[in-house]
């Protein structure tokens, strides 16, 4: 299920990221940064079922890796650590991170061969959209 995500996507738009970023804590000169950056997302998956998730930019690259259902130890591309687990639930790959009694999610859904990330803290919602590169 996860195949669908697998390639390489290029983001064409970002909606409300600054204020998702404000809504998490992420301070003004990263923010600034957060909001120029146009990465790609580049998407694998191994023979044992580890999903690879590269982002990468002019700015920084930051990898996780992971197997479904299971909670890891997350240094976010904004320096904060999480634990966080990434789940399919209705053909989405749901991303929930909690460091410091907060939580945040990020849904990722292919939809009409873009991949929509949406970026959730409370009733902060920031939509990202890519397109399938390779």
């Amino acid at each position: 299920m996860v195949e669908k995500f697998v390639g390489t996507w290029k983001m064409v738009s970002s909606e409300n990221f600054d204020d998702y970023m404000k809504a998490i804590g992420v301070g003004f000169a990263i923010r600034q940064v957060g909001n120029r950056t146009k990465p790609n997302l580049i998407v694998t998956v191994d023979d044992q079922g580890t999903v690879c998730m590269k982002t990468q930019s002019t700015f920084k690259t930051s990898e996780i890796k992971f197997k479904l259902n299971e909670p890891f130890e997350e240094t976010t591309a904004d320096d904060r650590k999480t634990r966080t687990v990434i789940s399919l639930e209705n053909g989405k790959l749901v991303q929930k991170q909690s460091w410091d009694g907060k939580e945040t999610s990020i849904e990722r859904e292919v939809t009409d061969g873009k991949l929509i990330a949406r970026c959730i803290m409370g009733d902060v919602v920031a939509v990202r959209t890519y397109v399938r590169e390779a």
